[in-house]
């Protein structure tokens, strides 16, 4: 069986700013790239930072004779989902390509710390029963994996994004290394075109948890458009045509990757003045004005307290904040190398500020200017949350405890005892309010990939939000 879960996960350090950065955002942006040491699986590195933690996972595959230790655990449990962890690795890949240069001298280690490679492992569903830290977890690590015959075209599309947006991060300074991922990435990619399915269809274990409901039309032009970036091959650009457009969207999260494409392939249209992609540039405008609040066509919700909101989707809320937020400000980059507006239906004119302004906001909101004083970022600001959804934050490193006696920490009202600094949370709800507590685990739970899209936004206001 062809496994075709391989990931590359980026993260960084701490930034090196320029002099005119901006303190707040400086600490935010270090905060949010620890919170990842928080999150590793298999052998910890001599860089780990918190104390808490320790080697865990150290046996994965080894159920189906492959070896599979490393890698990131995607949230509060201990699974590693590889098709969210694959967007986390885009995202964050991406983030450098656009801000690597505002994330000063400290771009190295991220370079460095893109080498992980892993597949997905764990049974959600046992470990779900459970709450045990990493360290002692004693539930199935069972390792899935799609084939021919059980294809899953949105993870394996996902994944060669991933690899096609790493290898350019590694173009210039590990040329070698750039050449394996990148023809791993076609070969991922080739798969995902051959074999067409969705994996929640071969591997039924992953739903309700991470259920692919948008199907795989969406990862296949977000993959093919990568592959395009990274490559310039043609055939990429015709493959993308032939599956169409006219796919309208007002969100962007690791499941439903449209409006990202559109938003990549429109900078081949400003950028680079190719016409032919005019369209990509049109379907991600038709993505912004749905996003900006008071446009004619604008379907995006918002809190009292200015909060973008899906209604829909509320469950870690902040995940389509942050990822669509990153959207916004990348387009408005793109706007002002090549000084572009648009309308939305209205005599109104966008200009980039139009977009960085809303960004701004709600990059803002999720530091503390909201209604609360609450930082929804963990060890950020005066008043942040204390009783996240994770087990390795939530239970004494010792003594051990098993899978049933942890739950009295899952319950407990108490703080929990060891600080994952730098993790988002779910976030607040359509009210602005957040209980702080641990079992609600739509509002409380960190993601790798509610951080992963804050990179690039934290560098780019860090360095004074120049585009």
């Amino acid at each position: 069986m062809t496994s075709l879960f391989f990931l590359v996960f980026l993260f960084s350090s701490l930034l090196t700013p320029n002099v005119d950065a901006s303190p707040i955002y400086i600490e935010a942006l270090s905060k949010s790239l620890l919170f990842f040491h928080g999150q590793r699986s298999g052998p910890l590195p001599t860089d780990q930072q918190f104390s808490w933690r320790a080697s865990s996972g150290l046996s994965d595959g080894s159920s189906a004779n492959v070896d599979l230790v490393g890698g990131y655990y995607t949230e509060g449990d201990n699974v590693k989902h590889n098709f969210p962890m694959a967007f986390t690795t885009t995202m964050l890949s991406w983030s450098t390509l656009e801000y690597g240069e505002q994330m000063g001298l400290e771009l190295q280690n991220a370079r460095v710390n893109i080498r992980s490679l892993y597949v997905g492992v764990g049974d959600p569903n046992a470990d779900h029963k459970c709450w045990e830290r990493p360290e002692d977890m004693d539930t199935p690590r069972t390792v899935y994996s799609v084939s021919p015959s059980n294809p899953g075209s949105d993870v394996a599309a996902e994944t060669a994004a991933a690899l096609a947006a790493a290898s350019m991060v590694f173009r210039e300074v590990d040329s070698q290394y750039s050449l394996l991922l990148l023809a791993t990435a076609k070969n991922v990619m080739q798969f995902a075109i051959q074999y067409r399915g969705s994996y929640s269809d071969s591997i039924s274990s992953v739903c309700p948890f991470y259920c692919s409901y948008s199907g795989y039309k969406d990862e296949l032009m977000w993959g093919a458009a990568w592959l395009l970036k990274a490559t310039d091959d043609s055939n990429y650009k015709n493959f993308i045509q032939s599956l169409g457009g006219g796919d309208q969207t007002d969100i962007f999260n690791w499941d439903n990757k449209y409006a990202g494409a559109y938003v990549l392939l429109s900078q081949l249209a400003l950028v680079n003045s190719d016409n032919t992609f005019d369209q990509y540039k049109l379907e991600a405008e038709s993505f912004i004005c749905k996003i900006l609040p008071n446009t004619p066509s604008s379907s995006t919700s918002y809190t009292p307290g200015g909060l973008m909101y899906n209604y829909n989707l509320p469950q870690s809320n902040l995940q389509h904040v942050t990822a669509i937020t990153f959207l916004l400000t990348t387009y408005a980059k793109y706007m002002k190398a090549t000084q572009h507006t648009f309308n939305c239906g209205n005599s109104v004119n966008i200009v980039p500020d139009n977009l960085i302004s809303l960004s701004k906001q709600q990059v803002d909101y999720i530091l503390g200017e909201n209604q609360a004083k609450m930082s929804y970022m963990v060890g950020f600001g005066s008043s942040f949350p204390m009783r996240i959804h994770h087990r390795g934050s939530s239970i004494p490193s010792q003594p051990h405890f098993n899978c049933a006696d942890g739950l009295q920490f899952l319950y407990s009202p108490n703080p929990n005892p060891n600080i994952l600094t730098g993790a988002i949370v779910g976030g607040p709800d359509k009210n602005d309010e957040s209980p702080d507590k641990r079992d609600d685990y739509i509002h409380s739970e960190p993601t790798t990939y509610i951080n992963a899209p804050f990179v690039g936004l934290l560098a780019y206001f860090a360095s004074g939000g120049s585009a």
